[in-house]
């Protein structure tokens, strides 16, 4: 089993995403949806081995106005008023087209089910796809998010500063920007490996960078409502994960989710906040497996078989 793949790009939805592959080619298919302002390096690609070493054949992509997929820069740059109060007619698009974006690639790519795990932003957007279309969907893990209720699990006041701070122009502005972001969201318990986030966002950086997109994605996340009605007519094993120390979304939002989804599992994680530190990496491992073996009746497969044509 090596590395990922080199990176490659799928039509989806009528946008390009920019997507990588490790793990097993005929395993079950895994795809991670990251969050808000992340690429898909987010996924670390050790995280991504040690999935592919349960037996997943493992997906990670950029989302729509991030990394190397499209631009939705006609669209502009949307009014932080528009954003703080959610208003949908000013929205170019919403988490629904994101989702879309998501079946999307596994049309693309030739995958008729997937296991979905998705952070932050990632997390509503797989809640979507499993809302929109769930015969699609076998199994859920949302980490780190939220129903999309209005003022559910508001971040703490420092915390939301985070989301709407303009750093300076530039490549190192960017990466102490990230990092000033980090030591505000991240875990309390696990010290932020700051030579890694510096990489990370110069990585990032160097890829792509694009203000305009990330407070489209921000409006998509304000205007698209609330999904909990929706979140109870589920039927699929899913898993939710948060951290008990998050500044961002807080615990109460993981726990909502949680009840919103029927027979769902709430992993409570503590002394985490919004990030995926390395110590807690076998953790999400786990509970990802777990959570897709409890599917393993309702496909008829077990991880790590191929899916039949």
């Amino acid at each position: 089993m090596g590395g990922l793949s080199e990176e490659r790009f799928a039509a989806a939805n009528g946008v390009e995403l920019a997507y990588q592959e490790t793990g097993d080619p005929d395993g079950e298919p895994l795809l991670l949806v990251m969050g808000l302002a992340t690429q898909m390096l987010g996924w670390d690609e050790d995280f991504c081995a040690m999935l592919g070493e349960r037996g997943f054949r493992v997906i990670r992509f950029d989302n729509r106005d991030i990394g190397h997929s499209t631009k939705i820069d006609a669209a502009g740059v949307p009014k932080q008023t528009d954003m703080l109060l959610g208003r949908r007619r000013t929205a170019p698009y919403l988490l629904r087209d994101m989702s879309e974006d998501t079946i999307g690639l596994m049309d693309y790519l030739g995958i008729r089910s997937a296991h979905l795990v998705g952070a932050s932003m990632g997390g509503m957007i797989a809640q979507t796809v499993a809302i929109r279309r769930p015969g699609r969907v076998r199994s859920l893990v949302s980490v780190m998010s939220t129903t999309g209720k209005r003022w559910l699990g508001v971040p703490a006041w420092k915390a939301f500063g985070t989301l709407l701070a303009q750093p300076a122009e530039g490549r190192e502005a960017a990466v102490e920007h990230t990092v000033a972001v980090f030591r505000t969201i991240g875990s309390p318990s696990y010290p932020m490996d700051e030579a890694r986030i510096r990489a990370l966002a110069a990585a990032s950086y160097d890829r792509s960078h694009s203000r305009a997109g990330i407070a489209r994605q921000l409006h998509a996340v304000t205007a698209s409502g609330d999904r909990t009605e929706a979140l109870r007519r589920l039927r699929l094993p899913a898993t939710v994960i948060h951290g008990a120390s998050d500044p961002l979304i807080r615990p109460v939002a993981g726990r909502a989710t949680a009840r919103a989804i029927p027979g769902s599992h709430l992993r409570l994680v503590e002394g985490m906040g919004h990030d995926l530190p390395r110590e807690l990496w076998p953790t999400f491992a786990d509970e990802i497996a777990a959570t897709a073996t409890r599917a393993g009746g309702r496909v008829g497969e077990r991880v790590g078989e191929r899916q039949p044509a």
